[in-house]
């Protein structure tokens, strides 16, 4: 029985080196310092590699990310999750640049207004944290709350964002 092969390199960014994992399906996941590998459902058997190509697509579009030279990103993806979890994770991508979105407004964006608390526990479990921008998603007073990799690196990647994003106005 053939099992899927799993690659992995890290990521040395301005807020830590999280661990780049990927399958032949794509992106798999972005593992901070505190996360573990059981949160993502990884298999034992991973291979570091440097050289495999969804990774370096990864690592060079999220170098450009933090270099304030790109907004989004058109990495494959190899999600793992219920289908509600993908659907919440997928409309994270819709949350514009330098900007935020309540919960409520993320549940309203998928057409599960009254699913406020589900979103939130959704986007909890995002696999791809920076690549689908749950750091955008925000309290409904506007506070920031939950971020796999702690708030303030949420609050760096906003404020990241929020410098940058009249550099892309226009385009």
């Amino acid at each position: 029985m053939l099992t899927q092969r799993y690659y992995t390199t890290r990521l040395e960014s301005p807020v830590g080196a999280p661990t780049l994992v990927a399958s032949g399906a794509g992106l798999r996941a972005e593992l901070w310092p505190s996360d573990t590998a059981e949160g993502v459902s990884l298999p034992p058997y991973i291979v570091a590699s440097d050289s495999y190509p969804v990774l370096q697509a990864a690592r060079r579009q999220l170098t450009e990310y933090f270099a304030g030279g790109r907004t989004s990103f058109d990495i494959p993806l190899d999600l793992h999750g219920t289908d509600f979890q993908r659907r919440v994770w997928r409309a994270l991508a819709s949350v514009p640049y330098g900007r935020t979105a309540t919960y409520a407004e993320q549940a309203a964006r998928i057409g599960r207004p009254s699913a406020v608390r589900v979103v939130g526990a959704a986007n909890g479990r995002n696999p791809v944290s920076i690549i689908l921008p749950c750091h955008r998603v925000v309290g409904k007073d506007g506070g920031l709350v939950g971020y796999a990799a702690g708030l303030g690196v949420k609050r760096w990647l906003l404020e990241h964002e929020r410098a940058n994003a009249h550099r892309f106005e226009n385009v």
